[in-house]
C-alpha cells in the first residue's frame, strides 16, 4: 500500500453510536446557553436567592413588568393563602405577603434566602451566630404553613430577615408556570 492509498482509508462510526453522541453533544450545547443567558430548563443548580416585598398586587405587577423590561424572565409564580410570588430565572423573588405573614415576621421588605437541607436546623444555627455576635434573633418556623420554609428575624438586618428552604425538587409539587397578573383582579392563592 503507498502512502497516498493509506491516507484514504476512513474511520466509520456505527450509526448507533453516532446519532445519539450527536444528540447528546447538541443537548449539551444548548443546556449551556441556557445557563449562560440564565434560563436553565432544569432544577440545577439550585441557589441561594433573594426576596423583596411589594406593599401590593399592583405594586407586584408592576415590579414584574420592570424586571423584563431589564431582561429578567419570570419562571414560576407560586401564589399561597399567605404571599403572592413570582420566581425569576436569575433567583430573584418578588412577592406580596399578606398582613398576618408580615406580621409574624416583622414587616420585612427583603429576605437573604438560602437553599438548604434542613430549614429549621440552618435557621436555628444562624440565630445562634446572630446572637454570639450580639445580635438579637429569633426563629419563625410558621410564617407560610405548609412549606418547608424557616426564617430568622434579626437586628443585624435592616427591615429584612433570613430565609431557608429545601430545594426546589424536595419542596413538594412543581411550581406552576409563570403566567401575567390581571391588574384589578382578585388575588389566587
Amino acid at each position: 500500500m503507498t502512502v497516498a492509498q493509506s491516507a484514504r482509508t476512513s474511520v466509520q462510526v456505527p450509526r448507533v453510536v453516532f446519532y445519539p453522541a450527536l444528540v447528546a453533544v447538541l443537548l449539551l450545547i444548548a443546556w449551556t446557553v441556557s445557563l449562560v443567558r440564565d434560563r436553565n430548563p432544569l432544577p440545577f443548580p439550585d441557589r441561594d436567592y433573594y426576596v423583596f416585598s411589594a406593599k401590593s398586587t399592583p405594586a407586584l405587577i408592576a415590579l414584574e413588568e420592570l424586571m423584563q423590561l431589564h431582561g429578567h424572565v419570570p419562571r414560576f409564580r407560586v401564589d399561597s393563602d399567605d404571599v403572592e410570588r413570582t420566581i425569576f430565572s436569575n433567583g430573584i423573588i418578588i412577592n406580596n405577603p399578606r398582613q398576618p405573614m408580615l406580621d409574624r415576621l416583622g414587616q420585612p421588605g427583603a429576605a437573604l434566602g438560602f437553599v438548604v437541607a434542613d430549614p429549621e436546623q440552618a435557621a436555628r444555627e444562624t440565630a445562634d451566630l446572630f446572637r454570639r455576635n450580639g445580635f438579637t434573633a429569633e426563629v419563625i418556623l410558621d410564617a407560610e404553613p405548609g412549606l418547608p420554609i424557616t426564617f430568622v428575624t434579626t437586628d443585624a438586618l435592616s427591615g429584612s430577615v433570613v430565609v431557608f428552604r429545601k430545594h426546589i425538587l424536595k419542596m413538594g409539587q412543581k411550581p406552576p408556570a409563570w403566567t401575567p397578573r390581571i391588574p384589578g383582579a382578585a388575588p389566587t392563592p
